[in-house]
């Protein structure tokens, strides 16, 4: 049986992982687990800790377990994040040779590929899967960063096919769906409003999609209702403050302090450097260009 199955052991804690629920991820429970459960739980727990920038926690936990490929990975991962980019990816080249049939290794690596903008490496690494539903969901965002969003349908409607009840499908098939528009921003919104609206499924991350799909649809009072009530819960939630700039600007309503707050939170972010690009290539135009006073 499948673990992540609908009917397996770790339904619950993959759930709430994509659900962006990470400290529920990271205080599981796993004593019940079968033992060959246990593994696949603790890369969830790790991979939850890395989603809260618990990195130092992460590879001191995985140290001197790199003959496990899919801690080794994790410890790629981990260092990615931490900056350590050269080291994170000789290690995912090395484990995508080696062990490029094993679920975790495929889409860690892939992820870290992606991240370091070798989208075939990734790609390649990604369709080696079977039946894996995160390389699936992968494949997506891959697609859909390509600007590709039929290849990101066509990898949707084929998972639909075996895994038509899985979050990580419903997930998918919102972003998708978010990207074409139309009538498919609607089903995006009862996606993302049903996950924010249960307290057993409601995170930042669901909170984040259910605003997006509300500004799509022209409902910008009811982003900044939800969008405000999160900040509320989570002031420090980078995705969240983020969102916020973006339906202020949209809404003509000042960003300085927002613009601020991210910067405290994330000065990474990529909404941040995206700002900065834009308004040196701004300036560099304007430089061109000097003021003429009519004589």
């Amino acid at each position: 049986m499948d673990p992540f199955s609908a009917e397996g052991e770790l339904v619950n804690i993959h759930n709430a992982f994509h659900q962006g629920q990470y400290q529920t991820v990271i205080d599981f429970d796993t004593s019940a687990l079968s033992s060959e459960n246990h593994l696949p739980a603790r890369v969830l727990q790790l991979r939850s800790k890395i989603a809260l920038s618990q990195t130092d926690q992460v590879l001191a936990d995985v140290h001197g377990e790199d003959e496990t490929p899919e801690l080794a990975a994790v410890k790629a991962l981990a260092q990615h994040t931490a900056g350590d980019s050269d080291s994170a990816l000789k290690t995912t080249q090395e484990l995508a040779e080696n062990y490029p049939d094993n679920g975790s290794v495929q889409v860690l690596c892939g992820t870290l590929l992606q991240a370091q903008g070798k989208s075939d490496e990734a790609l390649a690494l990604l369709t080696k899967h079977q039946g894996n539903l995160e390389a699936v969901a992968l494949i997506v965002q891959i697609h859909l960063q390509q600007n590709r969003s039929d290849l990101a349908l066509k990898e949707v409607q084929a998972a639909k096919r075996w895994a038509q009840d899985s979050l990580l499908v419903n997930l998918a098939e919102s972003w998708v769906g978010m990207r074409i528009g139309g009538e498919k921003y609607q089903s995006a919104f009862y996606v993302y409003e049903e996950l924010a609206s249960a307290p057993s499924s409601s995170s930042p991350l669901s909170i984040v999609g259910q605003a997006i799909a509300e500004i799509h649809l022209g409902r910008l009072p009811e982003a900044e209702a939800a969008l405000s009530a999160a900040l509320e819960k989570y002031p420090d939630e980078a995705e969240l403050i983020a969102n916020a700039v973006v339906l202020n600007v949209l809404a003509g309503k000042p960003t300085e302090e927002l613009e601020s707050q991210l910067q405290q939170t994330q000065p990474s972010h990529a909404l941040l450097a995206d700002v900065q690009e834009k308004s040196a290539l701004f300036d560099t135009a304007a430089a061109k260009y000097s003021a003429r006073v009519a004589s």
